[in-house]
């Protein structure tokens, strides 16, 4: 498996998975504006040529905020979201990112054990936040200065 960033190219075959995984799917028009924006960045995790899952993170200054992450049924339980999520902080951290958020579906339990498995902690509830269907938002967020022993001043 190989993760890198996406090519505009492959923005609608990201779009494609975004439609069948998400509820409130993004368009390819919405994923090729956001591989132009200057503070987004998109990856693909591929096996054999084909893109078993992808992920859209925004960066502002050294805070990174995971914003989709989806992988293929075909492609489910076999390590492509932690993969992703391996290479977002790593190359996160290269870039100065020191603070990770995200949001993630309270019903969603394999992604949550995902994210904590990372380092990721609980931070609160954000009510009524998904819609088709309505459900809370359980906020995530993992700050590598902690893990690294890097203490303010």
């Amino acid at each position: 498996m190989i993760v890198r960033k996406a090519s505009k190219e492959e923005a609608a075959r990201i779009a494609k998975m975004e439609r069948a995984v998400f509820s409130d799917a993004w368009s390819e028009t919405g994923i090729l504006e956001t591989m132009c924006q200057h503070t987004a960045s998109v990856y693909v995790a591929s096996v054999e040529n084909t893109i078993a899952g992808y992920a859209i993170v925004y960066t502002v200054m050294d805070e990174g905020e995971l914003v989709r992450i989806a992988v293929d049924s075909m492609f489910r339980r076999q390590g492509v979201a932690g993969s992703l999520l391996d290479t977002l902080i790593r190359e996160g951290q290269d870039h100065g990112i020191l603070l990770w958020h995200l949001e993630v579906r309270k019903s969603n339990d394999a992604a949550q054990g995902l994210y904590r498995s990372r380092g990721f902690s609980k931070d609160g509830i954000r009510r009524g936040f998904y819609e088709n269907p309505r459900e809370d938002a359980v906020l995530m967020s993992l700050c590598l200065e902690t893990l690294s022993g890097v203490q303010e001043e």
